[in-house]
């Protein structure tokens, strides 16, 4: 993942490398390291850079286990990365966006509401570590699944207005384009009944249709599609 964050959050607070270097406990060579992506920004260093610094949620540990793969978990997590369909709900520890999206590709079965706000948090994230979620997901067969997500997530943001992101989502999906699988899956429904299974083959979006995934969602109707 890039680490640019952080030569531009040490740039807004005025500092230099060996100001930075000095609140981190940490020598300026090792910054330097870590300021132009020749280190990663090891799990110990978190602490200290959130209390000098805004550190986005891609910064956070890309660990599978991170986050458990219940509902409530994944809702939380989400609410945490600012879903604005879930402030309502008690928050969490900060997760890493690709974790998020990865636990949550992995439920069989998931609430819609939670469903629904997938394609948003890669829409907000399109700097994730791609690499590391594209060939997590593929260890599961979920390619089909994390496809249908990110092109529903470049349709937001193509409609939004938002260039950057929807140009940062297409290589993503040219990558999982390559990999797509031949069999139909759900989108975390598993427990789909026949007789919609067989409804959404025909009735489903060409998007759908293309990742291979039985689903009724669109672009244009997710809660906060402009």
């Amino acid at each position: 993942m890039s680490t640019r964050w952080l030569l531009t959050a040490r740039q807004k607070k005025g500092w230099t490398q060996a100001d930075a270097a000095a609140r981190l406990g940490v020598s300026q060579g090792y910054w330097s390291l870590l300021e132009t992506g020749r280190r990663a920004v090891p799990a110990r260093l978190l602490p200290a850079l959130k209390r000098h610094l805004p550190v986005p949620a891609t910064a956070a540990p890309l660990r599978a286990d991170a986050l458990r793969e219940d509902a409530t978990a994944l809702a939380r997590a989400v609410a945490v990365l600012g879903y604005p369909g879930f402030t309502h709900l008690k928050r969490g520890s900060l997760v890493n966006p690709a974790v998020v999206l990865l636990a949550a590709l992995r439920m069989p079965d998931l609430d819609t509401r939670v469903v629904e706000a997938l394609p948003w948090v890669a829409w907000q994230h399109p700097q994730l570590d791609w690499r590391w979620l594209v060939r997590r997901a593929k260890v599961d067969d979920l390619q089909n699944r994390l496809g249908f997500v990110v092109a529903l997530a470049r349709e937001v943001a193509a409609s939004a207005g938002d260039t950057l992101a929807a140009d940062a989502l297409t290589p993503v999906l040219q990558t999982l384009d390559g990999s797509r699988l031949l069999k139909d899956d759900t989108l975390c429904r598993s427990s789909m009944a026949t007789a919609e299974r067989h409804y959404l083959a025909s009735a489903r979006s060409p998007l759908a249709q293309h990742w291979n995934v039985l689903s009724d969602l669109l672009a244009h109707r997710l809660p906060y599609a402009a």
